[in-house]
């Protein structure tokens, strides 16, 4: 008899302690955590359960969380960047594998109260598609599609010569854009040594950058990122004779459209949705996704009407010339030859403000004579082909949110566009960045809903 009374008790003082932890949680909402009066943990709007001396104890009728659910930083995280900020409550963690200490609350993205979060990708050159790769593998619980008017073979992005060589931007911090370059070659590189670096047109390639007078840059913020970084010897200038000095380098090359293809491939296998469509304009949008990623490069000129973007245009040759194996660059980057799996890209020119398209015969040829002048055996060059495209850049590269609003309703944006002649070279950087605005994204949908639902 002691003993059943023992166990009445025992659970009179649970059920007691969960009325009170379900009491402490409704008067909260909305609002920021504070420490719960019955047991000193946390109690918070984002599940119905608190956190105390590193135990979690669940309140009546809890389920065990399902998968898709990641920790969230305490208050403390030391980086701002890579934080959700919940309105009114704690700053959520969003980087992937990052697990903090177990007083850490659950965050669970999207939530029982929100149905999956829709996301539309808007752009498929490498930058969108880059951009909707990150966002499905930090968020795979999105229902996630990708909106452009041109895939491959037509974007931008397919006339790139895909060389790793970064561009420096005047605008941009150089640990920025060092960051965002290391995550492009750790990347790049990890691929170059799979079974589909071949598919996926990714290769490690040799070669020299030379200079008519020294660089006022002896030593370029990404000289500790490529390969065997050096000076050119005595030796190796001699092939150079009109060029002063140089440095000899590894590096990786994209082959721009199987490695769009490639890209593709992998979202699709993820089951993101490729719509071919004309967007005139985001806000068409809102009706059918929550959160629109924009990455539609120079098409951002007129769809969000951005002045500080301008084209930049770029004329180069695509030939047959199986012999070349190693890249060369002119220390100005007006002249390069950069040999791929399939063919050589030789270039190239930087027209500013200039929106033609149609291929330039003098130009071609002016092309043609500068490349020949660094390595003359592409005078036997064959099956040249000219393309052009226009580099869609701005003083810096546009990465930030906004939320567009119309008659009560709101759709949140990401922008990620306006990479220059450095789109290759930067952006699984700024994808992965993206993808973090992203989070950021769906963690105010998820407040939004939890405030609506209480």
């Amino acid at each position: 008899m002691h003993g059943e009374n023992h166990q009445k008790k025992k659970k009179n003082q649970q059920w007691a302690k969960q009325g009170r932890a379900v009491a402490v949680l409704r008067r909260r909402l909305p609002g920021s955590p504070r420490r719960c009066a019955s047991s000193g943990g946390l109690c918070l709007g984002t599940s119905s359960s608190f956190i105390s001396g590193g135990e979690r104890r669940r309140v009546a009728g809890e389920q065990p969380p399902p998968r898709g659910w990641c920790r969230a930083a305490p208050r403390s995280s030391p980086s701002h960047s890579a934080a959700l900020r919940f309105p009114g409550r704690q700053h959520f963690q969003t980087r992937p594998g990052v697990f903090p200490s177990p007083g850490a609350a659950l965050l669970q993205l999207p939530s029982p109260a929100m149905a999956a979060p829709k996301v539309a990708v808007v752009g498929a050159g490498v930058v969108g598609l880059s951009t909707a790769l990150c966002v499905t593998e930090a968020f795979p619980a999105c229902s996630l599609a990708v909106i452009a008017d041109r895939f491959t073979p037509n974007p931008t992005s397919d006339v790139a010569a895909g060389m790793l060589i970064p561009h420096t931007t005047p605008d941009t911090a150089i640990h920025v854009q060092k960051q965002w370059f290391k995550d492009m070659f750790t990347y790049l590189f990890a691929i170059s040594n799979s079974a589909e670096a071949s598919e996926a047109g990714i290769h490690l390639v040799s070669g020299w950058q030379v200079f008519k007078s020294t660089p006022m840059e002896v030593l370029p913020f990404w000289s500790d990122i490529v390969l065997g970084f050096r000076p050119m010897s005595k030796a190796e200038l001699q092939k150079f004779p009109q060029h002063r000095c140089g440095q000899a380098f590894t590096t990786l090359k994209c082959d721009c459209p199987p490695y769009l293809l490639w890209l593709e491939k992998r979202l699709k296998a993820k089951g993101v949705q490729m719509y071919t469509r004309k967007v005139a304009n985001l806000w068409e949008l809102h009706s059918e996704y929550n959160i629109v990623v924009n990455c539609t490069g120079i098409g951002a000129h007129q769809l969000v009407g951005d002045q500080q973007l301008f084209p930049v245009r770029g004329q180069v040759l695509k030939v047959h010339a199986p012999w070349v194996k190693h890249f060369v660059r002119d220390g100005d980057g007006l002249t390069y030859i950069y040999p791929g799996i399939h063919n050589v890209t030789l270039g190239g020119t930087r027209e500013k403000e200039s929106w033609n398209l149609s291929p330039d015969p003098s130009t071609t040829k002016a092309i043609f004579d500068r490349c020949c002048s660094l390595e003359p055996s592409l005078q036997r060059a064959q099956d040249i082909k000219v393309r052009v495209g226009l580099r869609p850049s701005r003083v810096c590269v546009a990465l930030h949110r906004e939320v567009l609003s119309q008659g009560g309703a709101k759709l949140l944006v990401v922008h990620n566009y306006g990479h220059g002649s450095g789109g290759f070279s930067m952006h699984r950087g700024t994808a992965k960045e993206a993808a973090h605005l992203v989070g950021k994204c769906i963690a105010a949908l998820q407040g939004s809903s939890l405030r609506a639902k209480f």
